[in-house]
């Protein structure tokens, strides 16, 4: 079985079942819904050896700029045989110019830098039962409308179009906001995910704007268990943990460089947190 050929195909939905079992062996929280919205707006890839599904990564666009390279996982009993390296190329020369973003391991480090990643920063995952919190008063909910504005928020902050993301966000998650003399100025989302609710992403102007955004989602989620990736430099992790969610892991921000380039506006807004350490 091991010395058959591998084939390498481009990822349908008939391949979903077989890589949800892949990410359980590396005991990620997966459920197949969340393979079906990362792959239903990525390039996949599969490693099949027989009928067997050995590998898989995906290539999720941001426009014809940027893209993240995710779900990069390798069958335990296939490691150390070169695959990891092929799949990743096959990836990166689907985002052709594009420049590539990943979050990976220490262990996928190595692997990652060989193939042109670069480290640029670190993201925390933090987790659990949210202790109790009041609602800001100045928070709400999205209205009828308000989806267009937030899509324009999120490119700004994240200095790509994200806008085939933010679509699918729309339809699987909620969305708060802060509003300014009637504009939307922050917004954060909440969806479900693995073994609960995952926040992100969480556009705002500053820190007290999205603390606030996650304080009313938490205080409107009491007792389920909920999820929140951000980026080490936001300075959040402290605060997090004083609201019930500990540190249950790090991951490494990396970046390929592409030719593709794209003059990016200034802005006075950042991402607080991660869509997922999947999707940026």
């Amino acid at each position: 079985m091991t010395n058959q050929a591998i084939i390498l195909e481009n990822m349908t939905p008939k391949h979903l079942d077989s890589a949800l079992d892949l990410s359980l062996q590396v005991q990620w929280p997966h459920r197949r819904e969340d393979w079906e919205l990362v792959h239903s707006i990525s390039q996949g890839i599969a490693a099949l050896q027989k009928d067997r599904l050995v590998a898989t990564v995906m290539m999720m666009p941001y426009g014809d700029d940027a893209a993240t390279i995710n779900m990069v996982i390798v069958d335990a009993a296939m490691r150390g045989r070169g695959l990891g390296r092929k799949m990743l190329e096959e990836a990166l020369a689907k985002a052709g110019d594009r420049t590539c973003y990943l979050v990976a391991t220490q262990e996928g480090l190595p692997l990652y830098e060989k193939v042109g990643f670069a480290a640029t920063g670190e993201t925390v995952q933090h987790q659990g039962e949210p202790l109790q919190v009041e609602v800001p008063a100045h928070v709400k909910w999205t209205e009828s409308g308000d989806y267009a504005r937030v899509v324009a928020l999120d490119r700004a902050a994240s200095g790509h179009d994200r806008s085939a993301l933010m679509e699918i966000l729309a339809e699987r998650a909620r969305f708060a906001v802060i509003r300014d003399n009637g504009e939307i100025q922050a917004f954060a989302a909440i969806r479900t995910f693995g073994r609960g609710l995952v926040i992100g992403p969480v556009v705002a102007r500053n820190a007290s704007e999205a603390k606030a955004l996650i304080d009313f989602l938490l205080a409107h989620h009491q007792g389920r268990f909920v999820r929140i990736d951000s980026d080490v430099s936001t300075d959040l992790s402290g605060w997090l943990i004083g609201r019930g969610l500990n540190q249950a892991g790090r991951g490494i921000r990396m970046r390929r460089p592409g030719s593709a380039r794209k003059k990016s506006e200034p802005t006075h807004h950042r991402n607080y947190a991660l869509v997922s350490q999947a999707l940026g």
